[in-house]
């Protein structure tokens, strides 16, 4: 019987080491981790991206490895990280939402940055846009970029037959836009541009409205466009160096926020070219913006109807809006829900319905439009429309310089 016994027991504790070094070898198979074990510090986001992303304005690192859901889908590019916006498109891949296989950029210090801020694997960043390519072999390039760099990146996509689509606008200067326009078209590449507008529900259903013929032919459309200031709201400094120069941005609030009236516009207006443009542009701060002007006002002439841009970084909050006045009826978008409509002597307010996928955001939206190219004419995103946004810019640049009309 105590034969028995210590054999048994003998047996029992052969099987716990066995099980116990099983367990440890398993642990030590683990892949390193993307994301720091122990807490840090808390990293500020810009406050106007913390809106948009729903959160707060503090990136608060949990003491575990959050479980990453592994994303499917297209395989993606970026190209820079000195774009503000960088932040929403990291957020996505964090919650394995885009496919990210490759991220050119050529300083170093914001490889370390976003690394941590969204457990971006080192292996995953380039310094150089076209060994990116040809070793990840993309099929889409995002820009988060300056925006007269953007021309840089659809030289290296393009040949590559790599689509491309970068932050709005889509160029610094409308010489850039026709290089990238006839790049696009010589090597069969989608070449889109990203607005926030574009996803909001309000902006659509007021389209919408005006195709429904319930407030009759516009004749006259207003845009506010505009915030504080890129300073003033806590922008980065890496954001700054370029977007308050006027190579590197093209301008200062008229390119920033300009673009989204101009946009909008054209869609409304089913891609008619304007016949005129004028332009006035204010520097109510050149101690904080030396070197471009952070108000501009822009008029548009359409031969039925007026358009009138309103971009500023001299705002006291920020306000992207749109009204819209029609031969017997007025829209006004208030905010990316709000909606107001006036006919006769009604007054509808409601809240927008939500956009159907793919259309209610950039990462299923240029998923969608790599499966089937954007072929229509009347697309917000499209390169046909945003080489009349840039004609607007160029036109409206032009005033402001020889203080005159501008007949296009």
């Amino acid at each position: 019987m105590k034969t028995y016994f210590k054999h048994g027991a003998k047996l029992f504790l052969t099987l716990l080491f066995v099980s116990c070094a099983g367990i440890t070898l398993a642990q030590t198979t683990i892949p390193t981790p993307t994301t720091p074990m122990v807490p840090n510090k808390p990293e500020a986001l810009p406050p106007d991206t913390a809106k948009k992303l729903g959160k707060d304005t503090t990136l608060i690192k949990k003491d575990t490895v959050p479980v990453k859901k592994i994303a499917t889908g297209p395989k993606v590019g970026i190209a820079g990280l000195n774009h503000d916006h960088i932040h929403l498109i990291l957020n996505e891949y964090r919650n394995g939402n885009v496919n990210i296989v490759g991220i050119a950029e050529p300083d170093k210090k914001l490889w370390a940055k976003y690394g941590k801020m969204y457990g971006v694997p080192d292996s995953l960043f380039f310094e150089d846009l076209k060994t990116m390519c040809l070793a990840r072999k993309p099929v889409i390039v995002l820009g988060y970029n300056a925006v007269g760099k953007h021309i840089d990146v659809v030289e290296t996509c393009a040949p590559l037959h790599i689509s491309v689509m970068v932050e709005k606008p889509l160029a610094a200067t409308l010489e850039q836009a026709r290089r990238m326009e006839f790049l696009a078209l010589k090597y069969y590449i989608n070449l889109l541009t990203n607005y926030e507008t574009t996803w909001y529900p309000s902006v659509q259903d007021a389209y919408n409205t005006v195709r429904a013929d319930s407030v009759g032919m516009i004749r006259k459309m207003v845009f506010h466009d505009g915030h504080q200031g890129p300073r003033e709201i806590g922008c980065s400094e890496d954001f700054l160096s370029w977007l308050t120069d006027p190579i590197l941005n093209g301008a200062g609030a008229l390119n920033d926020f300009g673009c989204y009236g101009a946009n909008m516009m054209t869609w409304l207006m089913q891609g008619q070219r304007p016949i005129a443009v004028t332009a006035v542009a204010r520097h109510y701060k050149p101690s904080v913006y030396p070197k471009v002007e952070d108000d501009a006002t822009i008029i548009v002439e359409y031969p039925n109807a007026t358009g009138m841009i309103e971009a500023s970084w001299n705002w006291p909050y920020g306000i992207k809006d749109m009204e819209i006045f029609g031969a017997k009826g007025y829209i006004h978008t208030f905010d990316k829900d709000s909606v107001e409509v006036r006919v006769n002597n009604s007054v509808r307010s409601f809240k927008a319905p939500a956009l159907p996928a793919p259309t209610d955001a950039p990462v299923p939206y240029f998923t969608a439009a790599l499966k089937n190219p954007v072929k229509s004419h009347n697309d917000r995103s499209s390169l046909r429309y945003n080489m009349i946004v840039m004609q607007i810019l160029d036109a409206a640049k032009r005033s402001i310089k020889e203080g005159r009309r501008i007949v296009l």
